[in-house]
């Protein structure tokens, strides 16, 4: 199971990166929509060097995506649970269907393979509880290999980021 899995830690060691490329990281997570001019502007080098330092961290999965952060509330995804998931059978087949099935929730934003009592971790955003019933009943239990599922409700985000490197 453990290869179809994206782990925790890379298998790979980073690439290395200097402090332009920290600053370039810093100025890309603030703002995804910056161009490449303003980043030179900014960090004292010309868009030559910062496109190629930018393509290079693309290209080495440093930088994996660009992405709009959304409020969920104001697109009717106001409920967040958290369901601790566990599986009846622990082998690479039972592993891999579990996972396929997660891809096809829409609902699921963020799943972990953990350890301790339960196997996985799901990030489920539902726009209220009926819409979360729904999805646990209908969607996720219909799963034939969920042993058991423990949900745990949000009731207010304390600190939430997309920042890594500061």
């Amino acid at each position: 199971m453990a290869k179809t899995l994206q782990t925790a830690q890379s298998t790979t060691p980073g690439i290395p990166l200097d402090d332009k490329d920290l600053l370039i990281l810093r100025l890309l997570q603030q703002n995804a929509r910056i161009t490449v001019k303003e980043i030179s502007e900014k960090i004292h080098l010309s868009t030559t060097p910062v496109h190629e330092r930018i393509k290079r961290m693309e290209d080495n999965g440093v930088i994996q995506q660009y992405a709009a952060l959304l409020d969920p509330s104001k697109v009717k995804k106001g409920l967040m649970v958290i369901c601790y998931v566990s599986l009846k059978e622990h082998n690479k087949n039972a592993g891999a269907a579990f996972i396929q099935t997660i891809h096809e929730l829409t609902e699921v934003v963020e799943c972990y393979n953990i350890s301790g009592q339960f196997d996985f971790m799901l990030k489920v955003l539902a726009e209220n509880m009926e819409d979360y019933y729904n999805f646990h009943v209908n969607k996720l239990s219909q799963s034939d290999n969920i042993g058991q599922v423990q949900s745990v409700f949000v009731m207010g985000i304390i600190k939430q980021t997309h920042v890594l490197v500061h």
